[in-house]
């Protein structure tokens, strides 16, 4: 293939400037193209995995407990009963005869073992081959034990990492709406879409607290079972990762009447934008808290932004390429990388919609690739033609990056620095600036042929500056 698409592929790319916008997306893989996607048992998985005192039961192969244990790095203020996998670990003769019977077992051994609070049952591709009924297996352990138990039906031939979420939804939304709401606040909100790696939930609380919220539930990140059952009572939920949990959103608005924001609280604008929407929702309530809004944004921002400043000087004019699970997080990751005056020049997801890439279109540069569902190859090409000094992705993008001497930032499932709220902008420019420019990277054959002018330099544009010769370039060694 060597670096050329796929006729099938290419309609899922678009340059910025090119042609005017139209891109396929929301499509199957195509077969053989290695997708960087994930399947709808590791979407579902990703959502419901950090709620911490549930059991969470995959019902299939050792190798998909494998695949997604310990998935992200979702840390817990209390019970981490979720970081430990358990699995059925079904053979031939179960699959010849059925699985149900050893779910069961397991289910019982595990309740009686740990005590949850909840239990989640995962389904996979082979047991939605051998037709295996896990909702009257839950609802027969149910009654036992006076627990919830969820079938998750998230058989991962079903379709995308998408349908993964939509399952894992339908799980978690059985328990809203099961217990007390009494004594909560007016001005209470959940959040929604965070999985709070490296305990970034844990800065958003604060920044709520200090407006005068109270968070009800955190969904995802830092779960506890209890909470998702009172969620209802919360005024508003905050979306952040829509795709993960805007489905649970709109269920909780159709049957309780709650509504939502879409937020993110990465980056600078968005950080403070989310905020501000809080606030705009509560004033009617509580007309104070537009003020205490904008002191805690003003406080923030004069802290990190002469701290930013010192990075920027480093790092103006080059070059960032983004792959991310949704689209959502990259709108704020390009507002970021401004921030840090970088240019993006690639940016792509594995579960955009066509709203998501026409605003893609919308907020880049003429010349900016954005790609759908790519894959290695597809990525290699650009990131090679575009020159790029750092990519920003999650675990498996991270091989890609390293091979061509690029840096690189997980900004997904294994990073264990906080991203996210006004210090995590400032921990994100950091990190860009450890690893763009690190100088390791002038050993990497590409940037010895950028230094001796065999690269394009016409993909960087008059930013570019070039590197310096390394020293294996000018002592002559290998």
């Amino acid at each position: 293939m060597k670096n050329e698409l796929l006729e099938e592929r290419k309609g899922q790319i678009h340059t910025v400037g090119e042609s005017p916008f139209d891109m396929a997306c929301n499509r199957e893989s195509l077969a053989g193209a290695v997708s960087q996607r994930a399947c709808v048992f590791c979407g579902s998985r990703v959502v419901l995995y950090p709620i911490a005192d549930a059991l969470h039961l995959v019902h299939g192969p050792i190798g998909c407990a494998v695949y997604t244990w310990d998935i992200r790095g979702a840390l817990s203020s209390g019970p981490e009963l979720h970081r430990l996998s358990f699995s059925t670990d079904l053979q031939e003769r179960d699959v010849i005869f059925g699985g149900e019977t050893k779910l069961e077992a397991a289910l019982v051994e595990l309740i009686e073992r740990h005590q949850p609070k909840a239990a989640f049952v995962y389904s996979t591709c082979i047991v939605g081959l051998i037709g295996d009924d896990l909702e009257a297996v839950c609802r027969k352990v149910e009654e036992r034990f006076g627990i919830p138990v969820m079938p998750v039906q998230s058989e991962g031939f079903k379709g995308s990492k998408r349908e993964g979420y939509l399952a894992a939804c339908k799980a978690m939304n059985r328990l809203v709406g099961t217990a007390d709401t009494t004594g909560i606040s007016p001005l209470s909100v959940n959040i929604f879409g965070d999985f709070n790696l490296a305990g970034e939930i844990w800065i958003i609380r604060k920044y709520l607290e200090r407006m005068g919220v109270e968070v009800v539930a955190n969904v995802t990140g830092d779960g506890r079972v209890a909470d998702v059952q009172r969620a209802h009572g919360a005024a508003l939920n905050l979306v952040q990762c829509s795709g993960a949990t805007l489905d649970l959103a709109k269920m909780m608005e159709e049957e309780h009447g709650v509504p939502h924001v879409r937020v993110s609280y990465l980056g600078i604008e968005d950080m403070a934008d989310s905020l501000y929407k809080v606030a705009e929702f509560f004033k009617d309530i509580d007309p104070d808290i537009e003020r205490r809004t904008s002191e805690l944004v003003r406080e923030e921002l004069e802290a990190l932004m002469p701290k930013l400043a010192g990075l920027r000087k480093d790092l103006e004019g080059k070059r960032a390429a983004i792959y991310v699970g949704g689209a959502f997080k990259a709108f704020s990751l390009i507002k970021a990388f401004r921030h840090l005056g970088m240019k993006v020049v690639l940016v792509g997801s594995q579960t955009g919609t066509r709203e998501d890439y026409r605003e893609l279109a919308t907020i880049t540069d003429p010349g900016t690739v954005i790609i759908d569902d790519a894959n290695p190859l597809e990525l290699s090409k650009y990131i090679k033609e575009k020159d790029v000094d750092v990519f920003v992705g999650g675990v498996k993008e991270r091989p890609i990056a390293f091979k061509l001497g690029v840096g690189f930032c997980d900004h997904n499932h294994e990073r264990k620095i906080a991203l996210e709220g006004f210090i995590g902008m400032y921990n994100f420019a950091l990190e860009i600036h450890a690893s763009a420019m690190s100088p390791v990277w002038n050993f990497m054959p590409r940037r010895r042929g950028r230094a001796e002018g065999t690269v394009d330099s016409g993909a960087r544009g008059p930013e570019g500056k070039g590197c310096p010769p390394c020293a294996a370039t000018a002592g002559g060694a290998s």
